[in-house]
Order: structure tokens, then C-alpha cells, then sequence
């Protein structure tokens, strides 16, 4: 199969990213943050989630981030929520769009959210259907769809078995993501094509972490076989808590640049998307860290004209 001309990038920098980061920003740090990700062309943006404070303060202030953000034409921004409760605070929120998250295998699904992958499909189909009942879009994740830290080696019928539950009960879309960064793009594409053949390959995204540098090679094997949603992350910001040793996720720069280069249309301008990085990394007080970035940063182009000088 062909790759596609056309791919959508579902930045997940704002939840994903910074739920893992030790410093707490700002509503109006956050908020400015997804009004740049926003002016580079994103148009999908994961913006928070309604997970316990206790478990992510990253995410305490989703709310006050939601309604400061407000709806506007043509962005649609996403929150996680893990159970009723979370879905009830999301839509006092005006969420419009929403995600759960569900594990491919038993010992992750109980150290992510203690409970068993049976009892997390179980809660699921309750929050989604009460979500469709208020017309809200809702998206599903598949954790560790190629490896586990406690289990190893995922087989495909594992992941493929979840997100079919979750396309099931009414998830539009299925995230498969590669919580530890261990695949590999022949294993990535076997993924596809094993989870494709139950829900259709276009009900999938695949997220990708960049710990063994494998984010990139994984997510073109996986627009050969005609993947066209890509989530990612500016500046390669998050990891998980609960998988010992995973990094970040891919960096949204280098995906964009990637894409640039094999002439694939996404709508985001490259250099406004490294300004982005920028602001949050000087947030976070650190420098951006993407290869694209630092690429940028030590030559004569200017961030602004990144866009035009890439080759």
C-alpha cells in the first residue's frame, strides 16, 4: 500500500507531554502553549486530563484550562478520563472530545490503573456510552502494544483483542502505542496489519516513544501500511510513570520534518511548531531537546524559517 498523501498529527504534548514533567506550569502557560501548537496548523491537541490530582498534578487544572481555552472552529482538544467521575468533570468543562486508555497486558493494566484489563473495559463501556449519549466524540488508547516492562513481548492478538473491545463500545479511533519504545518497524507492521484486519485500518493511530531511537523507522513501516493519524509530542516531552525506563514520546519536529521531506501534506508549519518546543522547554527551564530543534538551533536558519530551508 502506498503511503498516504495526506497525514493528521494528534499532539499530545499538553497531557501526554507534561503529565510526566516534574514542574507544574501555569493555566496561562498552558494555555499559551496549545495557542501556539494551535497558530502552527495543529489541529488536534490533547489538551489534559481529569485523572486524580493525586495520581497526575500536572493535570489539577484541565478545567480552568478547557473553559480559558473555550470552543473554536476548526481545533478540536481532547482530555482523558478514566471513569464517570472523570467524564462528569469533563463535560462541566465543555469537553467536546475525550479518550480512555486501556493496556495489553494484565500486569501493566494493574500498575497503570489498578485494575484488571476485564474490569478497565468494563468501566470504559459505561464512560462511553454515557459520553455518546451527550454526543461526545471519544477516542481509545491501547498501551503497550509491542512490549510490556513487567511481561515483555506483546503479541498482536493481545493489543488487537483491546482495541477491538474498545472500537466495540463506540471509540471512533484507537491510539496503539508503544508505551516502552521497543519496537521495531517489521513487529510495528505486523501490529497494524493484525489490528487492522479486526476494526479497520481507518479506525488507527499509532503512538510511538523514542527510547531505543526507533519512533521514526516504526512510524514510516506504519505509513507504508496506510496509517494516516500520527501522535506525537513537540520537543519529544513525556514518558510514563508507571513504565520503568520509557522515554519521551516522538518528537513532533522530527515527524513533521520527516513528512516534509517525503512531500506528505499535514498542514503544520514547521518553524511556528519550533517555536512551540521553545516556549515550553524555556518553561520547563531546560532547552529544547528534539533533533530537529537542536539541528535548527546550531545553524545559521532561523526557527521561523524553518519550513523554507529544509531541503
Amino acid at each position: 500500500m502506498s503511503i498516504p498523501r495526506r497525514v493528521e498529527i494528534v499532539e499530545v504534548g499538553p497531557r501526554d507531554g507534561l503529565q510526566n514533567e516534574a514542574g507544574i506550569l501555569s493555566v496561562d502557560v498552558k494555555a499559551e502553549f496549545i495557542e501556539v501548537l494551535a497558530h502552527s496548523g495543529l489541529t488536534r491537541i490533547e489538551a489534559g486530563s481529569f485523572v486524580s490530582p493525586a495520581a497526575a498534578p500536572q493535570m489539577a487544572t484541565t478545567r480552568e484550562l478547557l473553559q480559558r481555552l473555550g470552543p473554536r472552529s476548526g481545533l478540536r482538544l481532547s482530555v482523558l478520563v478514566p471513569n464517570l467521575r472523570g467524564l462528569s468533570d469533563a463535560l462541566a468543562a465543555g469537553a467536546t472530545e475525550i479518550a480512555v486508555f486501556a493496556a495489553s497486558t494484565e500486569s501493566f493494566s494493574k500498575h497503570n490503573i489498578n485494575c484488571s484489563i476485564a474490569e478497565s473495559l468494563e468501566r470504559f463501556s459505561q464512560v462511553i456510552a454515557e459520553a455518546k449519549r451527550h454526543g461526545i466524540r471519544a477516542r481509545g488508547y491501547v498501551s503497550c502494544v509491542l512490549g510490556c516492562p513487567y511481561e515483555g513481548r506483546v503479541e498482536p492478538r493481545q493489543a488487537a483483542a483491546v482495541a477491538r473491545a474498545l472500537h466495540d463500545m463506540g471509540c471512533g479511533e484507537i491510539s496503539l502505542g508503544d508505551t516502552i519504545g521497543v519496537g521495531t518497524p517489521l513487529a510495528a507492521r505486523a501490529l497494524i496489519e493484525t489490528v487492522a484486519g479486526d476494526i479497520g485500518l481507518q479506525n488507527l493511530a499509532v503512538h510511538f516513544h523514542d527510547t531505543y531511537g526507533q519512533a521514526l523507522a516504526n512510524i514510516f513501516a506504519c505509513l507504508e501500511a496506510g496509517v494516516s493519524v500520527i501522535d506525537s509530542s513537540v520537543g519529544g516531552l513525556g514518558g510514563c510513570p508507571y513504565a520503568p525506563g520509557a522515554s519521551g514520546n516522538v518528537a513532533t519536529e522530527n515527524v513533521i520534518y520527516m513528512l516534509n521531506g517525503m512531500g506528505v501534506e499535514t498542514g503544520v508549519d514547521l518553524g511556528l511548531l519550533l517555536e512551540a518546543g521553545d516556549l515550553v522547554a524555556r518553561r520547563l527551564g531546560r532547552a529544547p531537546s528534539s533533533a530537529v530543534a537542536r539541528a535548527f538551533a546550531s545553524s545559521e536558519a532561523n526557527w521561523r524559517t524553518a519550513s523554507k530551508t529544509q531541503a
